[in-house]
């Protein structure tokens, strides 16, 4: 999850030791770890020994857990029953932003299937990174922090988007969607693909 519960706690002003809404901050989180991942087209907590596929013919690789943090195989298969087979001394470059695998040349044609494996994503809030490794920036905390509470403040509102307290009332409901300043800042996280 993109900030720990306890974070989320204290932007609310709730007692640390009150459980009785952790229930629900987990869900809203995990729900909106989730809608982060979807709107931005990645994964964005870390891991080792990831895989990716791809069609060989391609010269720039978008992995799904930027940042990369090292790349270790590439495998090339051509049909199933041969399955995937490695191959050594492949020549490429990690982009500046760590979020593209640069081939020197492709590893096959349009009719194979390529596989990487590699090491990355973001060090999640609550542990610390080590060496290469890259911690989840504040400002996609921060989103995910203030998505969460104004969900949370607004749980027994989701989806109304205007009242009236005339002669009539008239509620009309939307879906939820995102804040507007969450929507920005997650545009610079978008992952873009063929």
């Amino acid at each position: 999850m993109l900030t720990q519960l306890s974070t989320i706690k204290s932007r609310l002003g709730l007692d640390p030791f009150d459980t009785a809404d952790d229930l629900l901050l987990t869900s809203l989180l995990k729900h909106v770890s989730a809608r982060f991942a979807a709107e931005c087209n990645r994964i964005f907590d870390y891991g080792a020994g990831l895989t990716y596929g791809f069609r060989a013919d391609q010269l720039n690789i978008l992995v799904d857990h930027p940042p990369i943090e090292l790349v270790s195989l590439f495998h090339l298969k051509t049909t199933e029953s041969e399955g995937w087979v490695l191959q050594s001394s492949i020549d490429y470059l990690i982009s500046p932003q760590k979020s593209v695998i640069e081939l020197a040349q492709p590893l096959g044609s349009s009719r194979q299937l390529g596989r990487v494996t590699y090491t990355g994503g973001y060090i999640l809030p609550g542990a610390s990174p080590t060496g290469n490794q890259i911690a989840l920036p504040d400002d996609l905390e921060q989103v995910c922090i203030e998505q969460v509470a104004y969900w949370y403040q607004r749980r027994s509102q989701l989806g109304l988007s205007s009242l009236s307290n005339g002669d009539t009332m008239v509620q009309r409901f939307v879906s939820s969607d995102l804040l507007p300043q969450v929507q920005a800042v997650l545009s610079h996280y978008e992952r873009w693909i063929n």
